[in-house]
Parts: structure tokens; sequence; C-alpha cells
């Protein structure tokens, strides 16, 4: 599966993609459709700590899920965008079992 790592206006360093990729591997065991991903990382304009932004755009077979998520750390974004995109997936497998 191919994940495709975007940044907006800075450079990520090995071990945060190394992080995401991990973590987006585990989503395609959970649906066998899953064919790419794009992650776009970027920092929000706020004054809160929280100001690092994780979108997911997960490809699916013949579809797309999508999830954003802001918090104090990348890590931890993209934990949150993931956990986000495995309950879309349980949907996702539920509305075509049927």
């Amino acid at each position: 599966m191919n994940v495709n790592i975007n940044s907006v206006h800075f450079k990520t360093d090995r071990n945060l993609d190394n992080f995401i990729e991990r973590k987006i591997q585990k989503l395609s065991g959970f649906h066998g459709g899953v064919v790419g991903s794009e992650v776009t990382l970027k920092l929000d304009n706020s004054e809160t700590r929280e100001n690092k932004v994780s979108e997911i755009r997960l490809i699916l077979k013949g579809d797309e899920l999508f999830a954003k998520k802001q918090s104090r750390t990348f890590e931890e974004a993209i934990d949150l965008a993931v956990d986000a995109l495995k309950k879309q997936i349980e949907k996702h497998k539920e509305k075509f079992s049927k």
C-alpha cells in the first residue's frame, strides 16, 4: 500500500515518517480493500499549544474515508485520526456486509 506524506511549510523527520507509515499499515489490516493513503501535516495558526493538524485520506476500492484531528503533537493527532478511521472502517464494513 502506498502512503503519501505531505507536510505544509516544514520537513518531517524520518522517525515521524516511520511512525505514520506503521499506523497506516495497521489500518490496512482492518480492511482488505485499502489501496493507499494521503497524510497531510500542518501547523494551525492558533495561539494554543494544540496547533498540530493531521489529515488522513484513506483510499479504498471504490470509496474514500477521511479524518482530520488536531493536538499538541503530530503523533497524538495521527493516533486520534487513525482511531477515527478505524470506526469509519467498521461502519463501512457493516454497510456493505448487509
